[in-house]
């Protein structure tokens, strides 16, 4: 079963979505890892939202006067253009800084691209083009003491269809990178992308099953296990039991992993929808990269 093309777009780009958050220095960096892994083109998006940082339109129905009113609209407007043009040249910066980090500390070339609108949304249409996108944890309108994930990112992770890596918010060489699985379509599907995707070459690979022990799922693993060997990686594969959430996290600490990869949608217990999940869980826990599949 090849289904690895489906899942990295050969010859398509990594994309990176930037903002002005905490976690714009390690997008750029796993981005760039990723793009130079993969041989693949780079390019860094900012996408301006009008809906942050605007004031709400004045209330003028009161005892203004006419002239009194019409200068105050004029003025308003006038300072909207101000701050559209603030945003565009911060967003500007925030590109070349990121470009500037992927070429000095990383020696990977880039292309930048401004555009306005929703995040969600360019994200969708550009993405016949992109093998594999990443974004921050968290924006920079979130709360980073909240403990929940960015609302960019979820509408994100609901919207897009190629592997989405999601950065943790510092920057670590990745050397050991774990697959949950549970032997559904998507996580096999993980598993060959790990075992075929230059991405993970050289890595070594550790596959987690949460669940009981059977017949079905020894299976599932010893599959798992000759894949990833037969392309010459290095492998543990374990069946665990125990509560999912925990025991993720605790292999992810124990086994010290750098990057996770795992499904973002399904109705087993490892690829739930992204609200109230598994996946939620582990994205606002985590303190590792977390690549996402559907």
């Amino acid at each position: 079963m090849n289904t690895t093309n489906t899942l990295l777009n050969i010859g398509g780009r990594v994309l990176a979505a930037i903002d002005d958050s905490v976690y714009t220095v390690s997008v750029a960096a796993y981005a760039a890892w990723s793009a130079l892994r993969l041989d693949a083109p780079l390019e860094f998006l900012h996408v301006l939202d009008r809906r942050h940082g605007q004031p709400g339109a004045p209330d003028l129905s009161g005892n203004l006067a006419l002239g009194a009113r019409e200068q105050l609209l004029a003025e308003l407007v006038q300072l909207d253009e101000k701050r559209g043009k603030l945003a565009q040249e911060s967003g500007r910066l925030l590109l070349q800084q990121a470009k500037a980090i992927a070429r000095d500390k990383h020696g990977s070339d880039s292309e930048v691209r401004l555009r306005h609108g929703s995040l969600s949304e360019a994200l969708l249409e550009l993405e016949p083009d992109v093998r594999m996108f990443v974004i921050g944890k968290r924006g920079e309108h979130a709360d980073l003491d909240s403990g929940h994930l960015g609302s960019q990112l979820e509408r994100v992770v609901r919207s897009v269809h190629r592997p989405l890596l999601v950065a943790s918010r510092t920057f670590k060489q990745p050397s050991r990178v774990m697959v949950a699985f549970d032997g559904s379509e998507t996580t096999r599907k993980g598993v060959e992308m790990v075992a075929a995707s230059p991405l993970f070459q050289g890595l070594d690979v550790f596959v987690l099953m949460v669940g009981q022990v059977g017949v079905e799922q020894d299976a599932a693993v010893r599959w798992a296990d000759k894949t990833l060997r037969d392309k010459g990686h290095q492998v543990e594969c374990r069946l665990e039991k125990g509560p999912v959430n925990e025991t993720i996290s605790a292999a992810i600490e124990r086994e010290r992993i750098d990057v996770l990869v795992m499904g973002a949608y399904g109705h087993s217990k490892i690829r739930n929808l992204i609200v109230g999940s598994t996946t939620t869980y582990v994205l606002r826990t985590s303190r590792i990269p977390v690549l996402l599949l559907r």
